[in-house]
């Protein structure tokens, strides 16, 4: 199996580390994939766009690479679109997939046009509003809201609002991260994510994961570095209320035109009369694979180990375009 797997994957480039603000958890996430792909036979490489250039990228003539990378520069679009036009296949969704899903606003817009669930929100200019505006916001949406820097993520800029005074400091934190500021709806509940793997008709949810973090605070350092916050997979919902979420999280991947892997954020609201409903937060399009990550969770679930998930997820490197073998560069007239 280990020839074999070095046959059919070839060289392959482990991108991780990069330079957003998500470069520590990366880095984490690289090497355990690199150590992965290796534990299986891949003939696998570590690569840090943030310490060699593309050109070096191009120079190592890698088969396909495994974008391990989070946030911006990586999970963007940005690298993406130097990968095809390198001719160079990556995993996860291509150039306009992650360059929406990486702003959040456009991925609610979008899923809105698609009728798919997403709370309430409104945008607000990071440079222009007004502390008038700001007051304004939770007439709206009520209270408490969420305020979020919507190009960053792993809980990057993000910030809860209890109260109308909370209003200036938790936009001022957020402003720090982007041009524009995402306020949305508040939805109380429980957090469900779940991983989707595959393309188009072959897309398919893995297990629900239900989130319980202390306090409900699901942040930074609960996401990656305690033990604190409690993970249920499968989570524990009925059997009609999974399905449905696990369909809302395909048709969502789906909608943006994701392929290869990706996993989608819930929230699910219990009404008075007990029925419960889930909406749409985000979705990651390079989701983390660190010790506490969510997507080898699930997959283990299924009975799918780490190293067989990081084939799995290598095997579906793509390119949005195919280059054409008959083109060449035409001389200038």
């Amino acid at each position: 199996m280990s020839q074999d797997n070095k046959a059919r994957f070839g060289k392959v480039g482990v991108l991780f580390g990069g330079r957003s603000a998500e470069r520590e958890v990366s880095i984490m996430s690289g090497n355990g994939v690199l150590q992965a792909l290796r534990s299986k036979g891949v003939d696998a490489h570590a690569f840090d766009p943030a310490e060699r250039s593309l050109g070096e990228l191009e120079a190592e003539k890698f088969d396909r690479v495994f974008i391990a990378l989070h946030g911006r520069y990586g999970e963007d679009g940005t690298l993406q679109g130097a990968l095809e036009q390198m001719g160079l296949p990556y995993t996860g969704p291509g150039v306009m997939a992650s360059s929406i899903a990486m702003d959040k606003i456009m991925t609610k817009r979008i899923w809105l046009g698609h009728d798919l669930p997403t709370p309430r929100f409104l945008v607000l200019d990071a440079h222009a509003s007004t502390p008038e505006q700001l007051r304004q916001v939770p007439d709206v949406l009520g209270l408490p809201l969420m305020l979020k820097a919507p190009h960053e993520g792993s809980t990057i800029g993000i910030s809860k609002v209890n109260g109308y005074s909370d209003m200036q400091e938790g936009f001022a934190l957020c402003a720090k991260y982007d041009d524009v500021v995402l306020a949305e709806e508040f939805i109380r509940g429980r957090e469900l994510t779940v991983p989707v793997l595959g393309s188009g008709r072959d897309a398919r949810a893995l297990p629900v994961i239900e989130i319980r973090a202390p306090e409900g605070n699901y942040d930074y350092q609960h996401k990656y570095f305690t033990d604190d916050t409690k993970y249920l997979c499968p989570a524990p919902i009925d059997a009609a209320l999974t399905q449905r979420v696990q369909q809302l999280a395909v048709q969502a991947f789906n909608a943006l035109g994701c392929r290869g892997w990706s996993r989608v954020d819930f929230m699910l609201r219990e009404a008075a009369d007990g029925t419960q409903e889930p909406y749409l937060l985000e979705i990651n399009t390079s989701p983390g694979m660190t010790g506490h990550s969510l997507v080898p969770m699930a997959a283990k679930a299924t009975g799918m180990s780490y190293e067989d998930l990081c084939c799995e997820i290598l095997q579906l490197a793509a390119l949005d375009m195919t280059p054409s073998k008959d083109w060449t560069p035409q001389a200038s007239q």
